[in-house]
């Protein structure tokens, strides 16, 4: 299999977020999903504002629900630089530029209305786009170019209406600092 029908593999990690094997993608999303590695990225257009993109409706977990720019895992030997561009270009098509940890020791676990948890170590990076997105259906239903301050407000006032690490992040004084 080529590299680009190979199916997606995850990296487990142990408590102390140090990798202890590797599982399908396809199959680690369950009611009681071990802890693996991901990220989470928010674009920053050349005129500070930050990309949101609601998650389609065949999404697994969170279907529907308005969320950062874009998350993904890196693949086993994979370095987080190189994740986060696939990532982008795969689910946006999006080159990025800039891009920066902000939240590098982010971990967090929330149970959706179906019953599948998200566990997961998720370094929390920020990039700059020059484009709007060109997204893949598959993954995202639509998007919005928002004042970083609206964002911030509207996940306040509605924190239901995101998704769970959107939420957590945004209380992160750091990433609030970062947005602008």
């Amino acid at each position: 299999m080529s590299e680009h029908t190979s199916p997606e593999r995850v990296v487990l990690l142990d408590d102390q977020h140090q990798p202890t094997g590797t599982a399908l993608k396809s199959t680690v999303h369950t009611e009681d999903t071990p802890l693996h590695l991901a990220f989470s990225c928010h674009v920053l257009n050349p005129r500070g504002q930050v990309l949101v993109t609601r998650r389609a409706l065949g999404k697994r977990t969170w279907p529907g629900v308005w969320s950062n720019s874009f998350c993904g895992h890196p693949g086993p030997d994979e370095s987080f630089e190189d994740a986060v561009a696939r990532r982008a270009q795969q689910e946006l098509g999006l080159e990025i530029r800039n891009l920066t940890v902000v939240l590098p020791e982010f971990r967090y676990r929330a149970t959706d209305a179906s019953g599948i948890v998200e566990n997961e170590f998720c370094p929390v990076f920020i990039a700059v786009a020059d484009d709007d997105p060109r997204p893949a259906e598959s993954e995202v239903a639509e998007y919005s170019w928002a004042a970083p301050h609206d964002l911030v407000a509207a996940v306040e006032s509605a924190p239901f209406a995101f998704s769970p690490w959107l939420a957590d992040q945004i209380r992160e004084p750091v990433l609030r600092e970062a947005l602008g």
